[in-house]
């Protein structure tokens, strides 16, 4: 099993989030990308859009399948990966680093709470 960086939130759709002031990145888990296959296109929110925690957030699509995305948390879309238009590979390669997704100004930090630290996270594909 990949190493679950300790440092990050999961969700149970296997989303992840990097907390930064009152930023979040969100990407998707090792676990998801090794199951989805080979990632093929990203479909972002908008910069300015408003996400709302669980409710999707965008499309990601792979050799396999095609998955909707959930956004972890609540908030404004502030960034997007541009990078992964040209190399979707990236998330395949780099699901903790150069794959992340999008970052969010939170609408409400304690949200957080909802997701699972490391450990949790670990338990939950265990159960899978």
């Amino acid at each position: 099993m990949t190493q679950i960086p300790p440092n990050l939130k999961y969700s149970q759709t296997h989303e992840w989030v990097r907390l930064e002031n009152d930023a979040a990145t969100v990407g998707i888990t090792a676990h998801a990308q090794d199951t989805l296959g080979d990632i093929t296109f990203v479909e972002f929110p908008k910069v300015g859009a408003q996400l709302t925690q669980n409710h999707e957030s965008g499309v990601i699509e792979s050799v396999k399948a095609a998955s909707d995305l959930m956004s972890p948390v609540s908030g404004v879309v502030t960034a997007v990966n541009n990078a992964l238009d040209s190399a979707p590979e990236a998330i395949n390669d780099d699901p903790y680093g150069a794959g992340w997704l999008y970052t969010v100004k939170l609408a409400d930090a304690s949200e957080l709470n909802a997701l699972m630290d490391a450990a949790a996270y670990e338990k939950f594909l265990e159960s899978e």
